[in-house]
């Protein structure tokens, strides 16, 4: 009864600890490395949770049509070593994404993203392509 028992704990400690590890993606499986972007826009919200961080950027084209982007960012823990903080990107303040769009045409998730503040500041998540070494940008749609 006692190995019976001990293996029904093993499976369960497994399966417990597995199941963490498969909901965390591959940015590859999201993201189009191929399909870079650059825009400017005003933060709209910021999302300061884990697993990574999400920024709200409204974008007024010249049309006048509104477009917001999710821009996916690093890991709380580790902006937090960067120094930034919840409170660092205000609401309706201007900043400059360089980012990859999501592979689902219809999503304005954006990926891969450093986030630079009026003053210079730069919210960069890990792998973020810089925009001074940034393909030819594909301009928001």
């Amino acid at each position: 009864m006692l190995s019976r028992l001990s293996a029904i704990v093993i499976r369960v400690a497994i399966f417990c600890v597995a199941v963490p590890l498969s909901a965390h993606h591959a940015v590859t499986a999201e993201f189009d490395q191929n399909r870079p972007i650059t825009f400017k826009g005003k933060v709209k919200a910021v999302e300061w949770a884990n697993p990574h961080i999400y920024t709200q950027v409204e974008v007024t084209d010249a049309a006048g049509k509104v477009t917001v982007y999710r821009v996916e960012g690093a890991a709380p823990n580790s902006l937090f070593r960067q120094g930034w903080r919840p409170d660092t990107l205000k609401v309706g303040e201007e900043v400059t994404v360089t980012g990859v769009r999501a592979k689902n045409e219809s999503s304005t998730n954006i990926g891969l993203a450093t986030i630079t503040t009026a003053d210079g500041k730069k919210l960069v998540a890990p792998g973020a392509i810089r925009p001074d070494a940034a393909p030819q940008q594909e301009t928001p749609r």
